[in-house]
């Protein structure tokens, strides 16, 4: 792989600069509304002594707060050696437009701590965890009405108990406690379909972009996602959750995965559930049985396909090697994956891609409904599933009575009675809820997309619809 250096290359917050740049400069905001918006409001540096394995380990932590235009701000919290105030704060930046986008009714923050996940056995962890959200909490950048954190790269549900128990013994008497943090297990006040909730989100995205045959067109393809060739980096919960739900329910081939030991290529399609368990079983692609193994996994984001979807790391798309993606559709299930100049090196090329602030926003979506679950401390589907059964079964017993007598001569299809019968469980809504969401924020994009001038891809009509949102929201706040 050759091409230009990337002495020029923008950093993760500088491409996301240069991004909301592009967009205000087709809006006609005031200059200090647009400073506002633009600007993080605050960083919050910790660093915190554990002791562990007989000495005392310091950490740095952080947290910040990029737009407070409504409350409570929301955003992950990510464990990586590489996290840094820079990164922190340019995932803040794209939490506060994503929320806007999907209408989740927060503003934008984001956490990370810098540690090595592996490093540390689960006990260990736990220590650590726990005196980080020490830290925040009694800052209040963990509160259910003030800052709500969610899992990101290297967290689970697992810290997320951790934290919200935390929470819990700081504040007892906190009725909200629950709602301190999303992405909790079902057994500690999380909600169903949040574990798959990012992947499922870019499932519906692409759904929603093969409804339009005009958008369709301007990246080359027809049809469906039925037979499209799928190329996938990184196979983590986004990046499976993905794959597995377009191949298994829309039918699409997934051709290649991108791993950090390598690649595997199959032109027949991958098996997911295998690939999955291989990794979890030995850490890595190589190995597998059943596909040609590429040493050299960066190269595989150049092979010819439908779809390419980077699920992992910031700009592993960029000034070296944009000029050689093939792929004609580009969906950011990561944050970032594609740099401010690559991204223009791609939309000139032709490629239309579903940007990360629309396409990985299912995890805040659903993050939005547990947090309203934990507020109304009630499982959805309680209070209505038995009455939709009741009343769909008045239906069917009429029609049952009609079938019956005055010598009609019909029968309801096989499994209709089971299928129509059955209420809706929390599963169902959250994932019509998410379905909706996604559906209607690619709609408010494609309009501006195919209706303003000066836009001339999804990235730059998702900024303006979501800045646009912002500006109200701080315009009525009388500022």
């Amino acid at each position: 792989m050759t091409g230009p250096a990337g002495a020029n290359e923008p950093g993760f917050r500088e491409s996301v600069n240069l991004m909301f740049d592009r967009a205000v400069a087709l809006m006609d905001l005031p200059p200090g509304l647009e400073q506002k918006i633009r600007v993080c409001n605050a960083t919050y540096t910790v660093r915190f002594g554990v002791r562990l394995r007989g000495q005392v380990e310091t950490f740095t932590g952080y947290r910040s707060v990029h737009s407070e235009h409504m409350e409570p701000v929301k955003g992950g919290i990510r464990y990586a050696l590489a996290v840094d105030q820079q990164e922190v704060e340019a995932l803040a930046a794209l939490m506060t437009f994503k929320c806007a986008l999907v209408e989740a009714p927060f503003g934008g923050s984001k956490g990370g701590l810098c540690v090595d996940p592996r490093k540390w056995d689960a006990h260990e962890m736990e220590q650590i965890t726990r005196r980080f959200a020490y830290e925040l909490i009694k800052r209040d950048l963990i509160n259910p009405s003030q800052n709500v954190p969610a899992p990101d790269m290297g967290t689970s549900q697992r810290e997320m108990a951790w934290i919200a128990d935390q929470y819990a013994r700081m504040n007892t008497t906190d009725i909200n406690a629950r709602a301190c943090v999303t992405g909790k297990p079902l057994n500690a006040g999380g909600i169903q379909g949040r574990v798959e909730a990012t992947g499922r989100g870019v499932q519906y995205g692409l759904r929603e972009f093969f409804r339009h045959p005009e958008d369709m067109a301007k990246a080359g393809l027809t049809g469906s996602l039925e037979g499209k060739r799928v190329i996938v980096q990184g196979l983590g919960n986004v990046g499976y959750h993905a794959a597995h739900f377009l191949q298994v329910e829309d039918g699409a081939i997934i051709t290649g995965v991108i791993e950090r030991d390598g690649a595997l290529v199959s032109e027949t399609g991958l098996d997911v559930e295998a690939v999955r368990a291989h990794i979890l079983e030995t850490g890595g692609v190589k190995g597998f049985v059943g596909a040609e193994f590429v040493e050299h996994g960066a190269v595989v984001l150049e092979a010819d396909c439908d779809i390419l979807i980077p699920a992992a790391l910031e700009g592993v798309i960029n000034l070296k090697n944009a000029s050689y993606i093939k792929a004609p559709l580009i969906i950011e299930a990561a944050n970032g994956p594609i740099t401010a100049a690559a991204n223009d090196i791609l939309v000139e090329k032709g490629c239309v891609i579903i940007p990360d602030l629309y396409a990985n926003a299912g995890g805040v979506t659903v993050s939005y409904f547990e947090w309203v679950k934990n507020l109304s401390h009630i499982r959805f589907g309680r209070m209505q599933r038995r009455q939709e059964e009741a009343r769909h079964q008045l239906v069917i017993d009429e029609l049952e009575r009609l079938s019956t007598s005055g010598g009609v001569d019909w029968k309801l299809s096989p499994g209709f009675k089971d299928k129509y019968l059955k209420g809706a469980d929390e599963l169902e809504l959250v994932r019509s809820g998410l379905d909706d969401t996604m559906r209607t924020a690619y709609q408010s994009m494609r309009e501006v997309w195919h209706s303003r001038d000066g836009v001339t891809d999804l990235r730059t009509a998702g900024f303006l619809v979501a800045i646009d949102k912002v500006a109200q929201s701080y315009t009525a706040k009388g500022l």
